[in-house]
């Protein structure tokens, strides 16, 4: 069995190991590639301050781009007694590169390995959920625009109130989507600061060029100070893990407008067949359950900022192996999160709508606002209007206008669909996602 970076004349309980490692050397297969991206800057900038020759810098990038084609090829596994994956690349170095490979760990800890590490999969995984979110609202969009014409009872208190539209309605959850674009470029400038060569949190004696490391990942800038570069692990998390949340709510609350519109109660969309399913004795069923389980996963995401609290929001400064739980609950977010998004743009995409759902009388008392509105606009005091429309709807006497005529910003015949697209695109195009790409693409094929 290997032994442990830290490890000196004891050996350690088998049952104590299994407890302290716990999910890590599964998770840590999310982290390998951004270990080896990691290294290879970290290793560049050692050669530069003279703690490596140009002849081990070569040796060492050599074998950690041979390293990251394992992990391309889902060939790099982390061996049984080896920690995590910081120790793994370590020893696999080692055991090629003799003293070279020993070499790669001055001036960082491990501390800051996962530091930048958790960095650099976050900001990848922001990269492709702000991908995924843009694919969700153009289908929103272009249904919005598809439907712009169709009439949609709008509700409030889940009662009949006044008229919406399909183009509202779809838009509504594309500019929700927008806001939520607010939230992931706070995170991801957040994220996108690099904390290598805090080291355990208070630095290091050795003279480390942290604008080197910094330039060469394609970070804006650095966690300037050391100790809150530590500081941050669990913070930064968190507050990523509101902006996912935001996301999270926008797709659970258009899951449960999906489904209640779906019903036969309601009738006023129909989803892709292929997104329902049956009842094993009721043979009529067409259940919704895509939207049902995106729901209940979306509901669970927006739990994450709160988990990610309890573990972290009583810790003093400094590390605390307590961290290491939140990886449980952090990394696979992003995954569950693109699954969502990619189910929910299949069924926009595909989703069918009611245009006759003006012919069912029990929602000619919607347009009652028209009415007094237009009674207003001819003279009458609103309030007179108001009342005169109330009595004839309780008399019986009510007979809708059903033609709608609203022009204001925002409104069914003013979509504005054109703003809430240029508002998306700068929050999307100033993250600048190129940069990241490039610099991680230069370290891997120097």
């Amino acid at each position: 069995m290997a032994k442990k970076l830290w490890e000196k004349s004891i050996d350690v309980n088998p049952e104590i190991e299994r407890f302290t490692v716990g999910r890590d050397r599964e998770l840590d297969l999310l982290l390998a590639r951004y270990d080896i991206i990691g290294s290879i800057a970290h290793s560049t900038m050692l050669k530069s301050i003279g703690m490596l020759t140009a002849e081990e810098m070569e040796e060492l990038h050599k074998e950690l781009r041979n390293i990251h084609a394992t992990v391309e090829n889902g060939e790099f596994f982390i061996e049984e007694g080896v920690e995590d994956v910081h120790s793994q690349v370590e020893l696999m170095l080692t055991r090629k590169l003799g003293d070279t490979g020993k070499k790669i760990h001055s001036g960082r800890s491990r501390n800051d390995q996962v530091l930048v590490d958790l960095k650099l999969f976050t900001r990848n995984g922001l990269q492709e959920i702000c991908e995924d979110v843009m694919e969700l609202f153009h289908a929103l969009i272009k249904q919005s625009e598809r439907h712009k014409d169709v009439i949609l009872p709008g509700y409030t208190h889940l009662q009949v109130a006044m008229p919406s539209s399909f183009g509202l309605w779809f838009g509504a959850y594309a500019e929700s989507l927008a806001d939520d674009m607010l939230f992931l470029q706070a995170a991801y400038r957040m994220c996108n600061r690099n904390p290598l060569g805090s080291a355990a949190g208070y630095g290091s004696s050795f003279p480390l060029d942290r604008t080197m490391t910094t330039e060469l990942l394609g970070f804006d800038s650095m966690n300037y100070n050391v100790v809150y570069a530590q500081m941050g692990r669990g913070k930064c998390e968190r507050n990523i893990a509101f902006a996912l949340a935001s996301v999270a709510g926008t797709l659970s609350k258009l899951a449960f407008d999906a489904c209640m519109f779906n019903s036969q109660n309601f009738g006023f969309v129909k989803l892709p067949a292929e997104c329902t399913t049956g009842s094993s004795i009721m043979p009529h069923k067409k259940n919704p359950d895509v939207f049902e389980l995106l729901r209940a996963r979306c509901n669970r995401l927006q739990a994450l900022p709160t988990d990610i609290t309890l573990i972290m929001n009583n810790l003093p400064s400094g590390y605390f192996r307590d961290l290491q739980i939140i990886k449980e609950l952090f990394l696979p977010a992003f995954t569950s999160l693109k699954e969502c998004l990619a189910m929910a743009t299949y069924i926009i995409d595909r989703i069918e709508v009611n245009r006759n759902i003006l012919d069912d009388s029990r929602y000619d008392a919607m347009f009652s606002v028209e009415e007094v509105n237009r009674l207003a606009t001819d003279g009458m005091p609103f309030r007179d209007a108001y009342k005169k429309v109330g009595l004839d709807i309780e008399a019986g006497r009510f007979t809708p206008c059903k033609e709608i005529h609203h022009t204001h910003e925002g409104s069914i015949g003013n979509l504005c669909n054109d703003k809430i697209e240029e508002f998306m695109q700068g929050t999307y195009d100033s993250m600048d996602f190129g940069k990241a790409r490039d610099a991680e693409a230069a370290l891997l094929n120097r």
